[in-house]
């Protein structure tokens, strides 16, 4: 094929094939209200269902966890910035060495 426009509509035909193949495998057909039935599956979905109420739970507790940890940061902040630092001016020695190795 030295065609280029064949070429063009070789490439658009392949786009488009693969494109309407991933939507058709994106849809599942295979999939039917039969396997809902399994009690596998039930449980399974039982199982999904308390995970997330727990992960939830759980992403509460920290999020009030995270909330009195800032609150206390900022109130220690607060403590150190009302009050600066002593500072101390000391006096030492030079420290020399007159040995040689």
């Amino acid at each position: 094929m030295t065609s280029f426009l064949g070429r063009v509509y070789v490439v658009a035909g392949s786009l488009l094939a693969f494109f309407v193949l991933w939507a058709g495998i994106a849809a599942r057909p295979w999939s039917s209200a039969a396997s809902t039935s399994d009690p596998r599956v039930a449980a399974l979905d039982r199982r999904e269902a308390r995970v997330r109420l727990e992960a939830a739970a759980a992403q509460t507790a920290a999020a009030q966890r995270w909330a009195t940890y800032r609150a206390k940061v900022a109130a220690r902040a607060a403590a150190t910035a009302a009050a600066p630092p002593p500072v101390r001016i000391v006096t030492v020695p030079a420290i020399t060495s007159t040995r040689t190795s």
